[in-house]
């Protein structure tokens, strides 16, 4: 496939950066950096346009901090004007990959998604005597930053257009520090290389696709599971042959080291399907889904949290109504109908006109009890 040129006008062009502007604010308007982005939105994104012209854009710092689901994840949130250049070089960059990805890869992308992958893997519990299932030790932090630009300058030949995305790359701030030796490495190696890219970006979420192109074109097109599915870094094989399963987790070890990149050994292994996968928050078996444990734990605990934030008043009911809907349209994917009812039995906001709402709401939630189409 021939490498893509002329990007950059489509980056800069004003409907692109606007529109990218709307994208970066959904759901955010709330928020006083957006809210002060969006008061003067045409003065800000015709700046953010000279300067990208001009080449004299430079990303700002990031906002860090950590969060436990259930292991520790320093999330970095860029300044918002940054936040609408990752969306419009994004908005670019995936007309030029789509072509090149493959089917099997679900996360961050239009059409796929957790449950396509889930309701795929759900499927071939059932179809498949074993399944190997494989996690990247701390995979964001390990994305090698030459390695990452390589991999774009083989699809784009735009200068402009791969500057900006290495002006970007260059800009992550110090993630967690990751110290690995690969063939062919002197002692010194693993200090040479600039490694690491922010969760909570855009534009990290895409990278994070091209980055592991080449093992699911590898996967597919060499190893020929039954099945493969990959989400951002897990992913799985099905298969009926635990030998031939196993010799393909030595196989893809050997790929991702030439990405610099280790399995976690202690979770990549070959299992029997009819034991259950853990698979994106479930525990899937041959006819049955459920929630694993810890997400269970953790919507009981956003629950107390919602209820006290809107006694509080720091909530509004349209903010709790949208939290409570995401959850359950996550919820009914698998056979989640007696923990959603024993969840919500309970759950009031006050015994007034908000607390009648709110019952109406989640009876309405109740009204049919759904079912699962593979």
């Amino acid at each position: 496939m021939k490498r893509a040129g002329n990007l950059w006008p489509q980056v800069v062009c004003w409907d692109n950066l606007l529109d990218s502007a709307l994208r970066a604010a959904h759901g955010k308007k709330n928020r006083p950096d957006v809210a002060r982005f969006l008061f003067q939105l045409e003065p800000n994104v015709c700046q953010l346009q000279r300067e990208l012209e001009a080449g004299v854009y430079t990303p700002g710092g990031y906002r860090s901090f950590w969060i436990h689901d259930p292991k520790p994840r320093l999330i970095s949130a860029a300044p918002f004007r940054d936040r609408v250049v990752h969306h419009a070089l994004t908005r670019v960059l995936e007309t030029v990959f789509e072509p090149r990805f493959t089917a099997n890869s679900f996360a961050s992308r239009k059409g796929f998604g957790q449950h396509k992958a889930l309701s795929k893997a759900r499927a071939a519990v059932g179809r498949y005597r074993y399944v190997l299932k494989c996690d990247i030790r701390k995979y964001f932090p390990s994305i090698d930053h030459q390695i990452l630009k390589d991999l774009l300058a083989r699809a784009i030949k735009c200068k402009r257009t791969l500057d900006l995305a290495a002006r970007i790359i260059d800009g992550s701030n110090q993630q967690e520090e990751v110290l690995a030796w690969f063939p062919g490495d002197t002692l010194f190696t693993p200090l040479e290389h600039r490694r690491g890219l922010p969760i909570g970006n855009q534009t990290s979420q895409f990278f994070a696709n091209v980055y592991l192109n080449a093992l699911d074109h590898f996967v597919v097109r060499e190893l020929r599971p039954a099945l493969y599915l990959r989400y951002v870094d897990d992913f799985v094989l099905f298969g009926d042959d635990k030998a031939a399963l196993a010799e393909m987790r030595r196989e893809a070890e050997n790929l991702l080291a030439q990405l610099r990149l280790n399995l976690n050994g202690g979770k990549s292994r070959v299992y029997c399907c009819a034991d259950g996968l853990s698979f994106l928050g479930w525990r899937l078996f041959p006819g049955n889904a459920r929630l694993r444990r810890r997400n269970v734990v953790n919507i009981r605990r956003r629950l107390r949290a919602i209820s006290n934030s809107f006694h509080a008043g720091r909530m509004d009911f349209l903010s709790v109504e949208q939290r409570i809907t995401a959850w359950l349209g996550h919820a009914a994917f698998g056979d989640t109908w007696r923990l959603r009812q024993s969840l919500f039995d309970g759950f009031t906001l006050t015994e007034a006109e908000h607390g009648r709402r709110a019952r109406g709401f989640l009876e309405q939630q109740f009204t049919e009890r759904p079912g699962f189409e593979p």
